[in-house]
């Protein structure tokens, strides 16, 4: 792991406004995805700013009758609570199909929506990668493509998303709140938030840099009958091969 300086923030404008004026900073706060990519040398940031004290950790109903989730929201406490359990249960469901116990006591609900891939040639650094290093080629295009991309791949990039919390809510039609260096928010639709790879792989989200995201909030429920489906290669803690969220 690469050295690197470590910072503390009282305010999100404050970790927005760090995260602009530091170059080569990330913001980190479960640290689940972000570490392993750090002791790889995949992600080598000069600077970590620790979002883990700006409060953002509230689960709240929206004037609308929605929720508003805070961003640090452990993935645990999101699967458990009583409204996301009744109203939003598809939501639940994928968030305890994901990882193991242990993971989602540490990971937030932002740091879920930002993991990177888990392509086997993007964690082999021997291997060529445009979402690792620009440029380099894509070693999955000709490899074992059994974990990728169907549908949405490019030229350039065939990896896909690794969670299954972001299914659900793009099904829930979530929106994401921002707020960036200067201080200004922002609404991002989730189905606005992701980037299809096209000849950029490496650009995954529209965020600019800086950029904090502070909640992710819910419209009201529309009842029904929620599913989350996930084929994988067994039981627990394993990535996705197929998931499907639905509501009917």
């Amino acid at each position: 792991m690469k050295a690197f300086t470590y910072e503390r923030v009282k305010t999100p404008a404050e970790a927005a406004a760090s995260a602009r004026d530091k170059h080569g900073a990330k913001f980190i706060a479960g640290g689940t995805n972000l570490l392993d990519l750090m002791k790889l040398e995949i992600e080598t940031p000069t600077h970590l700013i620790d979002v883990n004290g700006l409060g953002l950790d509230q689960i709240a109903a929206t004037d609308e009758g929605g929720l508003r989730i805070g961003a640090l929201v452990r993935n645990t406490d999101l699967a458990a609570d009583e409204r996301v359990r009744r109203d939003y249960a598809v939501l639940s469901r994928a968030l305890l199909a994901g990882a193991s116990g242990q993971l989602r006591n540490q990971a937030t609900t932002a740091g879920n929506l930002l993991q990177r891939t888990r392509c086997p040639y993007f964690y082999d650094t021997n291997q060529p990668c445009n979402k690792r290093l620009p440029g380099s080629g894509c070693a999955a295009l000709e490899g074992f493509s059994r974990q990728h991309a169907v549908v949405g791949g490019s030229e350039a990039c065939i990896a896909t998303h690794p969670g299954d919390m972001p299914v659900a809510m793009r099904l829930l039609d979530a929106v994401v709140e921002t707020v960036s260096a200067d201080g200004k928010a922002r609404n991002i639709p989730l189905a606005d938030f992701y980037l299809a790879p096209g000849k950029t792989p490496h650009i995954e989200t529209v965020l600019t840099p800086g950029e904090l995201i502070t909640a992710i909030t819910l419209p009201p429920p529309v009842g029904g009958q929620h599913i989350y489906r996930k084929v994988r290669d067994r039981a627990s803690y394993a990535f996705a091969l197929v998931s499907v969220a639905a509501i009917v």
